[in-house]
Parts: structure tokens; sequence; C-alpha cells
């Protein structure tokens, strides 16, 4: 296959590959300390152990009514001020959908700069890589200039939001030079390029797999090895503040819920979407000779939605025990059916587990 890139644009766009290649490097070096690729992200959160079925992060600026949301969609209680800077480390509360524990964080506010260390940026920003799900809280009245700037902290420390991980396989080895291999043509890289960004690295020789047409952006990350790739929603807070017109039009914006925390407007939405993005459902227990207990489901993400699955959730020994399990349910052609532990569930199935003698 032919690594072609118009000719007029090779030199350039090689060299600022390889300019790329040398930021990324230099900015983790700079959070981190560190010169090796696969560096933690940078810097120690706060000390908040993680628990619940999720854990969502709220980032924003200072007085966009974090804690305010806080406060109504749990029984937290956290500070609310008129002032700047009212919640100075981050505060944690539980909220209960569907039968979930939703662990919710409302983190410091952010300033421009924090992932460069200004305020307590990197404290926040390194909480928000552990979150399942970040919710960028919004100030209805500068929607769009926060957006942009928080965007650019959380990106300049390693999270990428709403984006799939890239579809490059990177494997380094001792010699024979860069190797690469593509199922789709591409059109941001050719061989010059990819071997200048490892040679930044100091990987003379790796196989490279491209199964899309990836960028240089993206090689890096992949090359970094220490992105986070996480869901985002935004939440345009304050919507009473603004006119009707200018709320059609802020809400043209993909992944935007706009809502009134002090006025509790709109919140079902918001859940509802929170549910949706972290992806889980839930599966129900049926004990041998007992009805199904509805009261208290085990929550499983879409993507590990295995009987195998679901027994660890329970308990991590009862695999070492597993028969066969019955299931009930949207997943199953008969109800019940005897399954396997490969057997993958749906949302509101029920399981039965049957153990050896």
């Amino acid at each position: 296959m032919k690594w072609d890139v118009p000719k007029k644009n090779k030199a350039t766009a090689k060299h600022f590959g390889l300019m790329k290649a040398k930021l990324a490097k230099l900015k983790r070096q700079l959070l981190t300390g560190s010169s090796q690729g696969k560096g933690s992200g940078g810097g120690e959160g706060f000390d908040v152990s993680k628990s619940g079925d999720a854990r969502i992060g709220f980032v924003g600026f200072p007085s966009v009514g974090k804690s305010t949301l806080l406060n109504v969609l749990t029984d937290t209680i956290s500070e609310v001020g008129d002032f700047e800077f009212t919640t100075l480390t981050a505060i944690p509360g539980v909220l209960q959908y569907k039968g979930s524990k939703l662990q919710l964080l409302d983190l410091p506010g952010i300033i421009e700069g924090a992932k460069d260390g200004k305020g307590r940026g990197r404290q926040v920003i390194s909480t928000a890589r552990t979150c399942d799900l970040i919710m960028i809280v919004l100030d209805a009245l500068r929607p769009l200039t926060h957006k942009k700037i928080i965007e650019r902290e959380l990106e300049g420390f390693g999270l990428r939001l709403n984006k799939e991980k890239p579809k490059i396989k990177f494997k380094k080895k001792d010699r024979g030079g860069i190797n690469m291999i593509s199922n789709v043509p591409l059109t941001h890289l050719d061989k010059d390029i990819v071997s200048s960004i490892c040679n930044e690295y100091k990987c003379p020789s790796a196989d490279i797999i491209f199964r899309e047409d990836a960028t240089v952006d993206q090689l890096i990350d992949v090359i970094e090895g220490n992105r986070i790739y996480t869901p985002c929603i935004y939440v345009l807070n304050k919507i009473d503040q603004i006119t009707i017109e200018e709320l059609d039009i802020i809400d043209r914006m993909p992944n935007i819920v706009p809502i009134s925390a002090h006025h509790k407007w709109n919140l079902d939405e918001l859940v509802e979407t929170i549910w949706s993005r972290l992806n889980l459902f839930r599966v129900y227990t049926k004990p041998k000779g007992e009805l199904v207990d509805f009261t208290d489901p085990v929550i499983l993400k879409r993507n590990k939605n295995s009987i195998e699955n679901f027994c660890n959730r329970i308990h991590k020994g009862i695999l070492s025990q597993f028969k066969y399990a019955y299931v009930w349910g949207s997943s199953v052609k008969h109800n019940p059916q005897k399954v396997g532990v490969s057997h993958e569930l749906h949302d509101e199935d029920i399981v039965q587990i049957v153990k050896k003698v």
C-alpha cells in the first residue's frame, strides 16, 4: 500500500508531526516529572475513595453552581456561596437511580492554566481522570468561552472527552525499523512522518497497525499510552437567566443538557442522560426456590455483560463453584434458559446461579 501525502505538504507535515511529538513529551515531563512514556497522567488527586457503581466528576469554573447541583441530586451538603472557590476539596455524594449507587464528586472550580498547576488544577484534573463520566458545568451566560477553556485544560492533562480510543496497535521491537500496516488509506500520515515521531520517542523499530485514517495527534496519544477516554456531558446551568431564543441556540450543541439547579428544572433529563452515557444496566437475582429480588439489582456495563462479569460483581469466589445459570429475559429465546459463563445479558434480565454439588 502506498503512503501518499501531497508532495508540497510532505516536509511541512513531517515537521509539524515532529513538533507535536516534542510538545507532547515536554508536557508530560512537566506534569509528571517523568521521561517515560507510560506515566500516570500527572499528579495526585484528592483523597476520596472510589465507591458505588460508577464515579461522576463535576468540573467547571468557580461559582457555576456545581455545589448546588450536588445538593439537589443527593443528600450531601456542599457549601454554597456567592463568592468564588467556596469548595476547596472534593465533596462526594451518592445519587441512587434505578437501583444503582452513583458517586458524584463536586470538584473545586478550576481556572485557566489549571493543567500547568495554577490553583488546585492538577489535583482537580487528576481526580477527573479517575471518573467514569465527566460533567462540565457551564454558566448559561458564558457557556462557549468556558467550554473551550475547560476542554483545553482537560485535553492538556491527557483526558479525551467523547472520543473513542484510536484504532491503532503499536508494538515496540528491538530491530527491523518501522513496519506499517493499514486497512484504510492514510491521508494524514506517511512512513517518514511516523518514523520521525517514533524516533523522537527513541523507538526506531516498531510494528504499527492502523485500522482507521489516523492523525498525528492520535498516533502520539497511542505512543504516550496514558490517555483517558471519558464520556462527557455539558450541563448548562442557570438557564433561568437567559432568554428562550438564546437557549434554543445553545441547545443545538451536542451532548448538552440545560438545567437550573436552583429551580430544579430539567433534572430528570440530566439524570437519565447520566445513566445513558454510563452504559449501565440492571440484572436481577433469583435465589433457588425464592422470588426475584427486584430491590437490589446487580449493575453491569454494556461492554462487560457476561454471566462471568455478573458473578464477579457479586463475589469473586462464585466462578469456582459455578455449574450453569438459568436466565429469564430478552437475552434468551426460552424462559428460563440454561446458559454458561460466556452468555451475554441484557437490561432487566433475571439470573439464577446453580453451583456445583
